[in-house]
């Protein structure tokens, strides 16, 4: 995901679905795991950590609490008997204690269990004050095909209202999903929001004689449309709820409805209260300032058996990916889990697979290099304590360190190592400094190339270093320190700084390898230029890229972290 120093490395490790030759490597056990399921590399937690802080601020600015619940929970939580898919694709077993238990296929059930645990069995009365506003990113398991944007596990962001009758709720979570996108770079114009209401679906099947106890069996068949056809789903309103042929062609017809206008006079319901409320519910979005992400579909029914109310459906509007995200009203879901009153409840789910391949599609993949904010390097086998005192000090400080492991006599090789781990900073421990109370520091980042060695190296007093950004003048992450000094101490942030792009500072002139020579010279260089990427380093690339990835390990490693720029990037250089 993204243009990354390790990129090469996804890339050995994702082609065809992750698949490894253990004949080529050796193994005596599978490398791949489980199908359908993932490994999170460095470089795909990095991801995969952005993207749920996305989730997470999104959620904070809402104003919800963040919960969890185990991953192993009750199988007939999830049998409801309904004709849903879920039921069959649950990975169930009976447990050592004869236990019925599945991997969790979703959440809510999870939240109706624990939302019951808060409510008094004889009178209904929560103990909680209402409405929660919970939130939660759980992991969840299906047995069912792989696809693209769709796995046997995924991780599914939540967000859930319980406790509101009106359509505030909904308002509310549609506009949270609309904020989630645009915080993540996604407009209007690429992804959109099919809004239906299962009221009004209700009250055209009531209207068509559909029993109110096959009302959700009915809905269920009705949200396959979009996979087995029109006259599939005729077939099976026919075979499984009794309707006739004419009347199962009016609800197909009615759910091809392009405005909700269109709708209740196909279905003949009119000026119904739920046509009343749903149209109420675009007022308040365009009030709101979303109105642009919605559309009315008929349609849109979705899957589960519990969906009481307004249902939604997130959607590519290029039409490449599937359903985006999904939620809806379910009032209905706890009294069938034994609530004595019922409760008024809305959410949905957004899965991580599919936003992964929405960035990928609409090129807004975050880049996230690695990165550390200082190297601390012992100049022989003799420093190596003063060093290690030098990180824990540092440490201290609230600075993120990596040590490197070899004495660094050749300060190229710490410097080429401090390169590849993305440090800001570099602690060169010797003698001569240390004898003096002193710790020599080079920024490797925060100064253009034509800097002084004054601006961009400093000898910073070893009872000093908590404050080394007052020494540079500007903090870890290039902020000026009257700008940044409140958060001067604070690790940086998980992207690597703006300008972590810049070329390595460099003392040395640019001397490239002959041809032929490039390996045995970036075994000890990090730049084709030695420390500053040069032309050469850009025309080589773009030779390379054509023809694949260089095996040979220098080569590589430099090929990786040269795709790590943008083009604009290795463009300018000279």
């Amino acid at each position: 995901m993204g243009k990354k120093e390790d990129k090469a490395k996804q890339d050995k490790t994702k082609q065809d679905g992750g698949k490894k030759d253990e004949k080529k490597t050796g193994a005596v056990i599978s490398l791949d795991p489980p199908s359908g399921t993932r490994d999170f590399f460095p470089w795909d937690m990095r991801q995969q950590r952005w993207l749920f802080d996305r989730f997470r601020e999104t959620a904070n600015l809402y104003g919800f609490q963040e919960y969890d619940a185990p991953v192993l929970e009750h199988e007939e939580l999830y049998k409801r008997k309904a004709g849903e898919e879920i039921t069959q694709q649950m990975y169930n077993f009976v447990d050592k204690e004869g236990a019925q238990v599945t991997l969790r296929p979703e959440m809510t059930p999870s939240l109706a269990r624990m939302v019951l645990s808060l409510m008094r069995a004889e009178t209904g009365q929560m103990s909680a004050q209402l409405p929660l506003k919970w939130f939660s990113i759980p992991q969840c398991w299906r047995f069912e095909t792989t696809q693209r944007g769709r796995k046997r596990e995924h991780y599914q962001w939540n967000m859930d209202i319980v406790g509101v009758d009106g359509i505030a709720a909904e308002i509310e979570l549609l506009s949270a999903i609309c904020t989630f996108f645009e915080n993540i770079g996604i407009t209007s114009q690429d992804v959109g929001l099919k809004v239906n209401s299962r009221k009004v679906l209700g009250a055209v099947l009531k209207k068509a004689g559909v029993p109110d106890d096959r009302f959700a069996e009915t809905c269920v068949i009705i949200d396959k449309q979009d996979k087995i056809g029109a006259e599939e789903v005729r077939k099976e309103l026919t075979s499984k709820v009794g309707l006739s042929d004419e009347v199962g062609k009016r609800i197909t017809d009615a759910t091809a409805a392009k405005t909700l206008e269109e709708f209740a006079a196909l279905a003949g319901v009119g000026e119904s209260p739920e046509v009343i409320e749903l149209r109420k519910l675009f007022e308040l979005a365009k009030d709101y300032g979303y109105d642009e992400w919605l559309q009315f579909d008929a349609s849109v029914v979705r899957g589960l058996a519990y969906y009481t109310g307004v249902v939604f459906e997130g959607f590519d509007r290029k039409g490449v990916l599937r359903a985006i995200c999904g939620g809806g009203r379910y009032d209905r879901l706890l009294s069938l889990y034994g609530s004595p009153v019922q409760v008024a409840c809305v959410g949905f789910g957004f899965g991580d697979c599919v936003v992964a391949e929405l960035l990928k599609e609409k090129n807004v993949t975050p880049d996230l290099p690695q990165n550390v904010e200082y190297v601390v390097a012992a100049y022989n086998a003799d420093m190596t304590g003063p060093a290690l005192n030098v990180a824990r000090r540092l440490r201290l400080a609230g600075k993120s360190v990596d040590v490197y492991p070899d004495p660094a006599k050749q300060v190229k090789k710490a410097f080429n190592y401090a390169d590849r781990a993305g440090a800001v900073r570099v602690a060169f421990v010797a003698p001569g400094e240390w004898e003096q109370g002193l710790v020599r520091i080079k920024d490797l980042r925060n100064f253009g190339q034509d800097a002084p060695d004054s601006d961009k190296q400093k000898d910073v007093a070893l009872d000093d270093l908590a404050n080394v950004d007052t020494h540079f003048g500007v903090t870890i992450d290039g902020k000026p320190l009257g700008q940044g000094a409140a958060n001067a101490a604070a690790p940086a942030p998980a992207a690597a700084p703006a300008a972590a792009k810049q070329a390595p500072a460099a003392s040395a002139k640019v001397v490239t390898p002959a041809a032929g020579k490039e390996e045995d010279f970036l075994k000890a260089h990090p730049y084709l230029g030695g420390f500053v990427p040069s032309r050469a380093d850009a025309d080589l690339f773009e030779r390379l890229r054509k023809t694949g990835r260089p095996e040979t390990p220098a080569l590589g490693r430099w090929f990786d972290h040269i795709d790590s720029f943008t083009t604009s990037q290795r463009k300018a250089w000279c």
